[in-house]
């Protein structure tokens, strides 16, 4: 029987050196499509959803436009992977992580073309990626000790990861914003404390942080505009049956006054929940679902500001940073654990009303306002800052940081060119190709800039010669710069997760020798 017999009709499969082939040229693709991104320079792609509404996405964040996309290849879904954990993990480096190990597969691609076995690549890249960590552990700087420095080097660190975003324009202003931000988090990484509010108009120069929590809501009619030593009740519960509901209710009655009196029931029965509600001592509720007009009559009778239709993200975070829990049952007031903030207050931004928080049990906790032109500058504005206070929440727990552009790829292409020397056999070969993707980092940036790579690097690497070499691309005034006076810093735990995750994406598509593809199982027809 012959083996092509195995598989159903529908399935199909790819051996050897032609899996081999479409894995690299997937890979590859991806790798290529994401690379004009990379850099200050680089630049961006309009992502257009083809669903209702036609939604359009500006961005040059690699891990936003790789999620969009619905890929057929396996290894580029490999490579797409790499992307979405390197920006759960440390938030930014996600372009530079495909563009590297698309690269290591376009050296292996050629070595295994030059009859080297795969296993032996992967042996290579393994002590060549080794080699190259360590070279970084060498040349890291620590501030921690020294509060001052540490805050300029996160600064820093900030306006680099600013650099290739929207924000660049006004990147000293965010990086001032993002470093408070996480300075206040002392040392957690839970981000949910730091709120980013969204409102079109004005630039993005007027965006502001402020200390607090910001609800985007506005305060009812009759209700107080200011409530001092506010107890928050912060609840999801119904607040709309005082009224008969019409769909799906059937009533028979046989006269008006009793249509009247089932209403009169339904009031009642909304009194007593109101009451309740209002036994538990607070002058602040919060729902997340509707508040109707006889209910909020009450509240603003007793003098408690009612705040409905709170998105579920809203009262999450309020009640995260207020110190209360959500509540859905009234009838034990002592099991409900309040939210306490010092004030309450209607703010103006731009042309809304918004409820405005301070003194926040959890005193972490903060709202950026962005300003902008546009839904989409806003969108892109908001995934920036994301970007930058990830990193930064990162490196305020490992401080270790690096210099930037291309400087940390040239420092470890130099170690791993040496490693290659001394290594005998055919691995040697594929320490050379490791070197070798390294530098096609600094070559993307400076190509994305419109420079002359060849030159630049050709430079950059005779000046890494020389011990203790600083030098790095500055793409501004196009030429190879001391990347210390630029004030261009990384973080090392971005750079480390970026060498790693690309060497094992690479690994793991070089040990493919066989693609197998199955239809899925049909349903039998019960009949």
């Amino acid at each position: 029987m012959p083996i092509d017999k195995i598989f159903k009709d529908e399935a199909s499969e790819e051996k050897g050196e032609r899996a081999r082939m479409s894995s690299f040229v997937g890979a590859m693709a991806i790798s290529d499509l994401v690379k004009t991104t990379l850099g200050p320079k680089g630049m961006d792609k309009i992502l257009q959803s083809t669903g209702r509404g036609h939604a359009v996405t500006v961005t040059n964040d690699g891990a936003t436009i790789l999620k969009s996309l619905h890929i057929d290849n396996p290894a580029a879904k490999v490579l797409i992977d790499i992307s979405k954990v390197q920006d759960d993990e440390v938030g930014d480096g996600t372009t530079s992580v495909v563009v590297l190990a698309g690269e290591l597969l376009r050296e292996a691609e050629k070595l295994v073309a030059s009859k080297i076995h795969p296993m032996t690549i992967i042996s290579g890249y393994r002590m060549a990626a080794e080699c190259g960590r360590d070279a970084l552990l060498k040349r890291v700087i620590d501030n921690k000790e020294n509060p001052e420095k540490f805050r300029s080097d996160l600064i820093k660190i900030a306006m680099t990861t600013l650099c290739s975003k929207i924000l660049s324009q006004d990147k000293e202003h965010f990086a001032e914003m993002a470093v408070d931000a996480i300075f206040r988090l002392k040392g957690s990484t839970n981000l949910e404390a730091i709120q980013i509010i969204k409102k079109p108009g004005g630039s993005l120069k007027d965006s502001f942080l402020d200390e607090g929590f910001i609800l985007d809501k506005k305060i009812g009619i009759g209700q107080p505009k200011r409530i001092e030593n506010a107890k928050i009740l912060v609840a999801n519960t119904a607040m709309d049956t005082d009224k008969v509901k019409i769909y799906g209710a059937r009533v028979r009655v046989d006269s008006m006054t009793k249509v009247a009196e089932i209403e009169g029931a339904e009031k009642e029965k909304m009194k007593d929940k109101v009451n309740k509600i209002l036994a538990h001592g607070i002058n602040c509720f919060v729902n997340r679902q509707l508040i109707y007009n006889f209910p909020e009559e009450l509240f603003a009778d007793a003098g408690v500001l009612a705040i409905e239709h709170a998105d579920f993200e809203g009262i999450e975070r309020l009640g995260l940073v207020t110190g209360g829990e959500i509540a859905s049952t009234f009838d034990n007031p002592e099991s409900v654990k309040l939210g306490h903030c010092k004030l309450i207050e209607e703010i103006m931004i731009g042309e809304d009303k918004l409820i405005h928080f301070s003194g926040v049990a959890m005193g972490q906790a903060c709202s950026i306002v962005l300003r902008g032109a546009s839904h989409h500058v806003l969108d892109e504005a908001e995934r920036s800052l994301h970007d930058a206070l990830c990193v930064l929440s990162q490196t305020v727990n490992d401080s270790r940081v690096l210099l930037g552009g291309g400087w940390p790829e040239m420092v470890m292409a130099k170690e791993v060119d040496e490693l290659a020397r001394k290594t005998p056999g055919k691995k040697s070969h594929a320490i050379e190709a490791f070197s070798r993707a390294l530098v096609a980092i600094p070559t993307t940036i400076a190509d994305n800039a419109g420079l002359d790579s060849a030159e630049l690097v050709a430079q950059l690497r005779a000046e890494h010669h020389s011990e203790g070499c600083n030098s790095g691309i500055d793409v501004i005034s196009g030429s190879v710069g001391d990347m210390e006076e630029r004030g261009i810093y990384e973080a090392f735990k971005v750079k480390q997760a970026v060498l790693l995750s690309a060497t094992e994406a690479a690994e793991m598509i070089l040990r493919v020798d066989d693609i197998i593809t199955c239809a899925p199982r049909r349903r039998e027809d019960r009949m």
